[in-house]
């Protein structure tokens, strides 16, 4: 029998384990291990990604999967609220950004190569049906009015970047029409063969665009047609008729998502269709069909957001031959006694918590193992909303009611008194190890309680004054160590503000896009890869599962949890990769045992074992 070797004339890799790169795709190995023959391959998936600053429709997006912006839409139905919101995008989540000087729904974009150089224009108002012919550039940071469009025009499409733009079609009615704008003026441009409105995105550059499908209703269609920055030719229409599509990439690399075929059956559309300038081809469905939603990357890579049914999901394209699995929060073992105002320390596979109301202030301890609680040494002190810095075997208890002045030492089986803080506190926040912590903020249990800027180290023994926060705050969170802490959030009116320490002083951080207090108590991560789990936007009712990422800078939008819950606590030392929330409270004031567990995004070669045969 012939072998690989003696037939191509050449070895194969003898590996004892899969590579980790991409050099790899295309290549065959052995792997001793396993013993399979193994290969690379490249495929097509959608994967779920951090969701939107809130639901949306009928958006205008630019920039690459890496580096997205989004503006404008509309939050509603019936009429529409239109908003002036723009947020951007850096893989995994979204962050808010310079808002638009005009709310409106059904605009178009430009800029798809950068995410610090786009433009926006036309729309309209939506609670009234004027449209408009205003057009807004984006620098990275703000955004600022440009020359008009020659006319007004809404549900259209655009394409191109900010200094070489396209706007083509027209709405409510169809329209053949388009303008070119060359990063001033607005001038005529060739006319479609096929009158079009509802078009939602184009794709490719000035001189090398793309348009496919569009109204009106009811006459859908999938029309579709080439642009050389002169006229437009009729090209291979879509394999079916739809209108309020996504459309990102070239002339011949581009990516068709979702839409809607109304008014004929079955209406909203999941499918997607790669294009290589002559031909489609299906592609992975997406996981929430959609139309009139927001869009930008290239082709192989890009991303789809909100839309119709109107959602905030983010959704991802990759041909690649990596696998990324979204980050996501997952269920985990019960705790044995629901209780809110609760502490935590240590990480996933090995927390702690202790205290809180259940009902009434307890001292119980709870260890959990990864997968399931028990019970573990008592408090010396029954307390709540204290904070938690350290592991599951070298833990601290750090102020709280009733005796907000004390601190006491777990070692994995007993607590012990281990000195007072110099300010007597409950809802504070902590960080760092047993033997070099951090408190900060929080409330004094005698009058006026007033909310304090104090900050304290903790050397092992006994605590020393440290540099004083720059907003004073209570029901805050915080994570990091003694020398590099994040502190966020918090009962003050503005529950957004972040600051940084660096041992000795506190200095302004990134604004988190929705502001709340009673997060997860201990928070997880460091300074510059946190996580803000749950909490409370405003009265206690308006309790949240809103996750963010902080990555240094910037604050973006994570998966929210599965439970709503405020009062919660979080493992103090564990990585924001790979965090863990449990306890807390509901609205409704239902006390939880839920825990949950956090995994970040990861990305991993599309490995296929191969038949021996």
């Amino acid at each position: 029998m012939s072998t690989y070797k003696s037939i191509i004339g050449k070895d194969v890799n003898f590996l004892s384990t899969d590579p980790d790169n991409d050099a790899a795709e295309g290549q065959i190995w052995y792997n001793s291990t396993s013993g399979k023959f193994k290969s690379v391959v490249v495929g097509s998936a959608w994967s779920s990604s951090g969701p939107y600053i809130g639901n949306q429709s009928y958006t205008a997006g630019f920039g690459t999967q890496l580096a997205g912006v989004l503006a404008g839409g509309d939050t509603g139905s019936g009429p529409p609220v239109c908003t002036n919101i723009s947020a951007e995008y850096n893989g995994s989540g979204w962050t808010t950004t310079g808002s638009l000087n005009t709310a409106r729904r059904g605009l178009s974009a430009a800029g798809s190569s950068s995410q610090t150089a786009g433009v926006v224009f036309g729309g309209s108002d939506g609670s009234v049906p004027t449209q408009y012919a205003k057009t807004e550039e984006y620098n990275g940071t703000a955004w600022t009015a440009g020359n008009d469009m020659p006319a007004n025009r809404n549900n259209f499409a655009g394409l191109g970047i900010q200094t070489a733009a396209v706007a083509f079609g027209a709405g409510p009615g169809p329209g053949v029409t388009s303008v070119e704008y060359d990063g001033t003026n607005w001038t005529a441009g060739g006319d479609l063969n096929v009158a079009r409105a509802s078009t939602s995105s184009g794709a490719g550059t000035l001189t090398a665009g793309l348009a496919a499908g569009g109204g009106p209703n009811p006459a859908v269609n999938g029309a579709v047609e080439h642009y050389n920055g002169t006229a437009w030719t009729a090209v291979t229409a879509l394999p079916g008729v739809r209108e309020k599509l996504g459309l990102v990439g070239t002339q011949t690399d581009a990516l068709q998502s979702g839409g809607s075929t109304y008014p004929a059956s079955p209406g909203i559309q999941n499918t997607s269709f790669s294009y290589n300038g002559t031909a489609w081809t299906a592609q992975a469905n997406l996981g929430t069909g959609r139309y009139s939603h927001g869009t930008g990357g290239n082709g192989p890579a890009n991303y789809v957001i909100g839309g119709r049914p109107l959602n905030s999901t983010t959704e991802e394209y990759n041909f690649t031959a990596n696998t990324v699995t979204a980050a996501a929060w997952a269920s985990g073992g019960n705790m044995s006694q629901a209780r809110t105002q609760v502490a935590g320390a240590g990480i996933q596979t090995a927390a702690l918590a202790f205290g809180g109301i259940a009902p009434g202030t307890v001292n119980s301890t709870e260890e959990y193992n990864g997968s399931s609680w028990s019970g573990g040494g008592s408090l010396v002190n029954p307390l709540r909303n204290a904070a938690g810095a350290g592991i599951q075997t070298a833990a601290l208890a750090i102020g709280g009611n009733v005796s907000g002045d004390t601190t006491e030492k777990y070692d994995g089986s007993s607590w012990t008194n281990a000195g007072n803080l110099g300010t007597a506190r409950y809802r504070l926040a902590g960080c760092g190890i047993q033997t070099a912590a951090l408190a900060f903020g929080g409330l004094p249990e005698s009058a006026p309680q007033a909310n304090l800027t104090a900050t304290e180290e903790y050397g092992g023994s006994s605590w020393t004054a440290g540099g004083n926060l720059s907003t004073a705050r209570s029901a805050l969170a915080g994570t990091g160590v003694q020398t590099a802490a994040l502190a966020y959030g918090g009962d003050i009116p503005d529950k957004t503000v972040t600051e940084e320490y660096d041992g000795s002083s506190w200095t302004t951080g990134g604004s988190m896009n929705t502001g709340k207090y009673f997060m997860a108590i201990g928070g997880a991560g460091t300074q510059t890869a946190a996580l803000a789990s749950g909490g409370s936007t405003g009265p206690s009712t308006s309790v949240t599962a809103v996750t963010e990422a902080y990555n240094g800078t910037s604050w973006a939008t994570n998966p929210s949890m599965g439970t709503a819950r405020y009062y919660l606590a979080g493992g103090s030392n564990a990585p924001s990769s790979a965090a863990i929330v449990m306890g807390g409270a509901n609205a409704a004031e239902t006390k939880q045992t839920a825990t949950e567990e956090f995994t970040g995004e990861t990305t991993a070669l599309n490995v296929k074992t191969l038949t021996t045969s």
